[in-house]
């Protein structure tokens, strides 16, 4: 939807018909409008829905398709009227809209409908309009461009990464665990001193196989502690204290006491780092060319999150340059969209079902509504912009967004346009696609 300036007094009043009103002095994005649909259409459409009751009313004493008129109206009164008003109004509320020419991004809210037998259908129609959008100062604003640089110490450590990625473990007998060993253990966790057996039972900790790095920088103390010394075939049991922001809510503040057995002792050995590395871990045959590569891909990302985080504050900073009212339906949309993008989120992380049901949904939409009114007004003002700069969208570049969707979901590329034309996301791609090259300009403009 591209932003649309709304009509002057001047122009609505040489627009009036007989059957339509408007109040012209409202420049809000809020409208409402008078509309008067002729009897003679009433009167047809009524004769109409006579005719579908006819065919479907059952009553004792009539043979089926053959009820009269006047009984149909005589015992489906209210149906039968508030089918005619449902058939006409959206109707004649579009049309009179567009007479007027306004754009309306919510459902018509309809008061004081007024149907009578050989009379005109008159009702009234509030909606919301898209606001009238003058942007300004976006050929002044300035992006952040900050050097991107990676140390030689940083491609080392992503080096080192790789190597514990292809690290070995061998086997070690006919010794205790001492430091920097693994012990291979099975370990059993529940809570010391709880209230009751359900919460023990309700918080426990269970691993089957699991490599424990004995005076490891990323494992607990306790743990080092008590398995030094330990052998194969041996069991531990001692008690761990958790601190209050530990990342599992598991443990939080609570002391577990654990069981654990090591199984074997392992040794952990890393691949040199040399040309023959090279050959396994990329398409390189040296050292030095995977350097350069680890190098150029880290300054890649980093260039890649500055700039989408520029490109975010070129957008803060035009919506705080240009303010105005948004429609409460647009505000509406844009939190059914966060929300459930946040929710799809948290179940491909595995949240339950039921759990995702006992969320509070309207807090949820609360804390949203905020980043959804930027996000409307963003969008509002990157399609003004795109107007002015007469930025457009290609057919080809359409064409290449379905392609990969295409080949993403494993379906042909006809299927995946039939079905996006279908459901109207051809115009989210096409309006998507616009918005992103608006971006792209304002950033590389601002230079």
């Amino acid at each position: 939807m591209s932003p649309t300036e709304t009509t002057d007094a001047a122009k609505l009043d040489a627009k009036k018909t007989d059957a339509t009103k408007t109040d012209t002095t409202k420049k809000d994005i809020k409208r409402e409008i008078s509309v008067e649909i002729p009897a003679a259409e009433v009167a047809r459409e009524t004769e109409l829905q006579i005719q579908r009751y006819q065919k479907s009313a059952r009553l004792p004493g009539f043979r089926a398709g053959h009820v009269p008129a006047s009984i149909i109206k005589q015992r489906f009164g209210d149906g039968l009227r508030a089918d005619v008003a449902e058939a006409l109004i959206p109707k004649y509320f579009r049309r009179e809209a567009e007479k007027l020419g306004l754009i309306p991004v919510s459902q018509p809210r309809v008061t004081d409908m007024h149907m009578h037998d050989g009379e005109p259908l008159t009702f009234k129609a509030s909606f919301e309009v898209l606001p009238e959008v003058q942007v300004e100062g976006y050929k002044d604003l300035r992006a952040d461009k900050p050097e991107i640089a990676v140390t030689d110490e940083e491609v080392e450590q992503e080096l080192e990464r790789l190597r514990e990625q292809r690290a070995t473990y061998t086997s070690v007998e006919g010794r205790p665990l001492a430091e920097g060993d693994f012990a291979q253990a099975s370990m059993d966790g529940k809570p010391k001193d709880g209230k009751d057996v359900a919460d023990a039972k309700a918080n426990p900790v269970h691993m089957d196989d699991v490599l424990i790095e004995i005076g490891g920088k990323n494992t607990v103390a306790e743990f080092s502690q008590n398995l030094t010394g330990a052998s194969a075939g041996d069991e531990r049991t001692f008690d761990v204290s958790y601190a209050e922001d530990v990342a599992d809510k598991r443990l939080a503040g609570k002391t577990f006491v654990y069981t654990v057995k090591v199984n074997g002792i392992k040794q952990k050995s890393l691949p040199e780092l040399n040309d023959d590395f090279a050959k396994e871990v990329s398409e390189f045959s040296t050292m030095d060319e995977v350097r350069k590569q680890i190098r150029e891909n880290m300054e890649a990302e980093r260039r890649h999150t500055a700039e989408r985080e520029s490109k975010d504050k070129l957008v803060a900073e035009l919506v705080k340059r240009n303010q105005f009212e948004v429609p409460e339906s647009l505000v509406d949309r844009q939190i059914d969209l966060r929300l459930e993008r946040g929710l799809r989120a948290l179940a491909a992380q595995g949240m339950k079902m039921e759990d995702l049901k006992k969320m509070d949904l309207p807090r949820l939409r609360a804390g949203q509504r905020e980043q959804a009114v930027q996000d409307v007004k963003s969008s509002l003002l990157l399609e003004r912009v795109a107007d002015l700069e007469k930025i457009e969208v290609s057919d080809e570049e359409v064409n290449r967004e379905l392609e990969a969707l295409a080949k993403q979901s494993k379906q042909t590329f006809e299927a995946v346009r039939a079905r996006l034309t279908e459901d109207g996301g051809l115009d989210r791609i096409r309006n998507r696609i616009r918005s992103e090259k608006t971006l792209e300009f304002l950033y590389h403009q601002s230079a």
